[in-house]
């Protein structure tokens, strides 16, 4: 009888378990587009937990890009460039300034967002950039923090 029984609940789950996962992702909605934030304090830090009385991981300065993986009241879990270790920083220290980061040895940065414009300047890796305009067509226009404005191709970069 218990085999009976077993089978039962075993189809059961096996009806709800898709109708569940359907139910979650259009809970999710936008939810699933990536987020990026950048610190906005000369010393921003990351913790190992969603608390001020977690362990103190890591220190960051200001325009540090992240990409944002979970919110959770006044707390906002994170991951960099590197993507690992995940950390949690006080949501108050993440501003909206979008930052975006050389991820190429090096990379020029164009008069216009087509290949062959003239090259304003060139970034080494990790340098930050500012995203000035969303990008479009493969193409970000961004600026260094000298002032030099141009763009760069969106495989170029991490942080979109």
């Amino acid at each position: 009888m218990p085999r009976i029984r077993d089978a039962s609940r075993r189809a059961a789950r096996a009806r709800w378990c898709p109708a569940f996962t359907l139910f979650a992702l259009m809970a999710m909605g936008d939810a699933a587009a990536l987020d990026y934030r950048t610190t906005v304090d000369a010393a921003t830090i990351l913790y190992d937990g969603p608390s001020l009385k977690a362990q103190k991981i890591f220190v960051v300065g200001r325009d540090y890009p992240f990409e944002i993986v979970v919110t959770l009241e006044g707390w906002v879990k994170v991951r960099d460039m590197a993507g690992a270790p995940l950390a949690w920083v006080e949501r108050k220290a993440l501003g909206d300034k979008r930052i975006v980061v050389v991820k190429t040895p090096v990379a020029d940065v164009l008069a216009a967002g087509e290949p062959g414009a003239k090259t304003v300047f060139r970034a080494e890796q990790n340098v930050l950039l500012e995203l000035v305009e969303p990008p479009a067509s493969g193409w970000a226009k961004v600026r260094h923090r000298d002032g030099q404005t141009g763009f760069i191709g969106i495989s170029q970069v991490w942080g979109l």
